[in-house]
């Protein structure tokens, strides 16, 4: 009984520490979707095309995962383009006041990432 509670109090502290880290917590597109309405105050139409773009990023981003094969830098380098072109077709559906405001947001987020707070996947992935 013993052995059982210490693997179950370790098993705790494993989760713990991956949630900590921000392990497996990626947003849906369409939570994404919904941050940006919020945020942006986004039309419906805006939102249903914005979840349309970040539903096409995630499964490209979701394929170059698994060729990648947990090459974090193979990643990041395939991705980044990704990041790019997906913000690019975002804002091309904003206003512009919007989009200023889109820009103004990956901004704030890229500051946190660099100073090593994590993005809470904002608008950015």
């Amino acid at each position: 009984m013993k052995k059982f509670l210490l693997m179950c109090c370790f098993l705790m502290g494993i989760a713990a520490v991956s949630h900590a880290q921000g392990g497996g917590m990626r947003k849906s597109p369409e939570d994404r979707a919904k941050d940006l309405q919020t945020q942006l105050k986004l039309t419906d139409d805006q939102t249903a095309k914005v979840t349309a773009i970040y539903k096409e990023q995630a499964t490209k981003m979701d394929s170059v995962r698994t060729a990648a094969n947990g090459d974090r830098d193979a990643m990041r380098s395939a991705m980044m383009p990704m990041r790019k072109a997906t913000n690019d077709k975002v804002k091309a559906i904003l206003t512009p006041e919007q989009a200023t405001a889109f820009d103004k947001l990956q901004k704030d987020m890229m500051d946190r990432m660099r100073q090593g707070g994590g993005g809470g996947g904002g608008s950015q992935n």
